[in-house]
C-alpha cells in the first residue's frame, strides 16, 4: 500500500486525507481495503495499551457459539499490534490451544498443573506458532477430572486468581489475559469468573441464541454476590451472523435491544475459514489473513481496546 492514507472512516472529509488527488468520498470499496490493509500489515494500526492487566472470561454454556474461536482470534488480533496477550485454556477438550499451534498431550505442564498448586504459569504457558507476543497455558486430557479434585481443595472457586496474582505471571507480564471457559457452569468456569475483571459472552445469530443465557446471566450474579464483586459483564459479541437470513437480523436486534452498548457494533459472519482454520493449528488471521472472518475479528479486537476496562455506568 506504501504511502497511502485512508480517512478514518464513513463520512470523512476526503480533503483532509492523502488518498490520491481528487475529492473522492468515502466508499464501501475503500472501506474494504482500508480494513484489508489493517489485517495484511497490523504495524499500521496502534491499538491502546491498556492501564491496567485486563483479565476477561469468555463464556457461555451453550456449546457450539464461537466461544473458543473468538477467544483465539481476538487474542491474536491483539497480540498482532504489539499487545502481550496469555491464553488460558480452561476447556478440557482444547481446542483453543490446537488453535494456537501449543502442544497440549497428556504429560506436558498444561492448566490442571496450575490449578493444583504444582507449577506456576509461567512454567505451563507455551508461546503460540501464531505471534511472539501470544502464550497460551495448554489444556490437557487431565483437566478432565480436575473439578473432581478440586472439591476437595481449600478455597476451591479460587485457584486461578491465586495463580493470575503470583509473581510468576510477571514474567510474561501480558496486558491481556483470556480464559476460555468450558460449555458449561462447573468449578472450572466459577474459577475463570473468579479470576477475572470482565466477563465477554459470544452469542450466535441463531434461533436459539438467548436459551440458557438467563441463567449464565445468574451465575454472575452469584459470583459478584459473593466471590468477586469486582466482575462484570463487558462485552457482548455477535457470531455466526448470516446476512441472508432475516433470523439473523431479528436475533441481532433483539441482543442489541437487550445488551445496549455492551454489545460490539462488529458482528462475526459466519465463514467456512473460520472453521477451517483450527483444522491447521491456526487462527483465521494467519490462515487467511483478507477473509472477512479475519477482518471481522480485527475489528473487533480493536473496539475491546478502544473502549478500555472502565466500568460503564447507567
Amino acid at each position: 500500500m506504501g504511502g497511502l492514507r485512508f480517512p478514518s472512516g464513513p463520512g470523512s472529509d476526503p480533503s483532509t486525507s492523502n488518498f490520491g488527488t481528487d475529492d473522492i468520498g468515502w466508499t464501501p470499496i475503500m472501506e474494504e481495503a482500508q480494513r484489508a490493509t489493517r489485517v495484511l500489515h497490523p504495524e499500521t494500526l496502534e491499538l491502546p495499551r491498556p492501564t491496567r492487566r485486563r483479565v476477561i472470561t469468555v463464556a457461555n454454556q451453550k456449546g457450539g457459539v464461537g466461544k473458543t474461536t473468538s477467544t483465539v482470534n481476538l487474542a491474536a488480533g491483539l497480540a498482532l499490534h504489539g499487545l502481550k496477550v496469555l491464553v488460558i485454556d480452561l476447556d478440557p477438550q482444547g481446542n483453543a490451544s490446537t488453535a494456537l499451534g501449543v502442544e497440549h498431550r497428556s504429560g506436558v505442564p498444561s492448566v490442571y498443573e496450575v490449578l493444583l498448586g504444582e507449577i506456576n504459569i509461567a512454567d505451563a504457558a507455551a508461546q503460540s506458532t501464531q505471534s511472539k507476543n501470544l502464550w497460551c497455558v495448554p489444556a490437557t486430557i487431565d483437566l478432565a477430572g480436575s473439578e473432581i479434585e478440586l472439591v476437595t481443595m481449600v478455597a476451591r472457586e479460587g485457584r486461578l486468581k491465586e495463580a493470575l496474582n503470583s509473581e510468576a505471571v510477571e514474567q510474561l507480564a501480558p496486558d491481556y489475559v483470556f480464559i476460555d471457559c468450558p460449555p458449561s457452569l462447573g468449578l472450572l468456569t466459577v474459577n475463570a469468573m473468579v479470576a477475572a475483571h470482565e466477563v465477554l459472552i459470544p452469542i450466535q445469530c441463531e434461533y436459539y441464541a438467548l436459551e440458557g443465557l438467563g441463567q449464565l446471566l445468574r451465575n454472575i450474579e452469584l459470583v459478584q454476590a459473593h466471590l468477586n464483586p469486582a466482575l462484570w459483564v463487558s462485552t457482548i459479541l455477535l457470531t455466526m451472523y448470516d446476512g441472508r437470513t432475516k433470523l439473523a437480523d431479528q436475533v441481532t436486534a433483539e441482543v442489541r435491544g437487550h445488551f445496549g452498548d455492551l454489545a460490539l457494533r462488529t458482528v462475526i459472519p459466519r465463514s467456512v475459514k473460520i472453521s477451517e482454520a483450527p483444522g491447521f493449528g491456526q487462527t483465521v488471521l494467519t490462515y487467511d489473513p483478507g477473509s472477512r472472518g479475519s477482518m471481522s475479528y480485527l475489528d473487533a479486537a480493536r473496539e475491546i481496546a478502544e473502549r478500555g476496562a472502565e466500568r460503564k455506568t447507567a
